[in-house]
């Protein structure tokens, strides 16, 4: 037979000292014909002029990196 790898003793342990942290409250994605209208809106919907539409790749201003931008 195959070796284990690590003893079976050890089993477990690193997730019963992990401390234990509560879900967080998430709203769902939107999805089926709600999401396609989103996604039609975010690619094709025609934007004021003047004005340029943000690329896929955009980076979100917000949070840890907002100065490395």
């Amino acid at each position: 037979m195959g070796k284990v790898h690590g003893a079976l003793s050890r089993a477990g342990k690193v997730r019963d000292h992990t401390p234990k942290v509560e879900p967080t409250a998430t709203s769902k994605k939107p999805s089926g014909r709600h999401k396609i209208r989103i996604v039609y809106k975010k690619r094709f919907a025609v934007i004021a002029p003047g004005q340029r539409r943000d690329g896929p790749n955009k980076q979100k201003t917000k949070g840890a990196n907002a100065n490395l931008l």
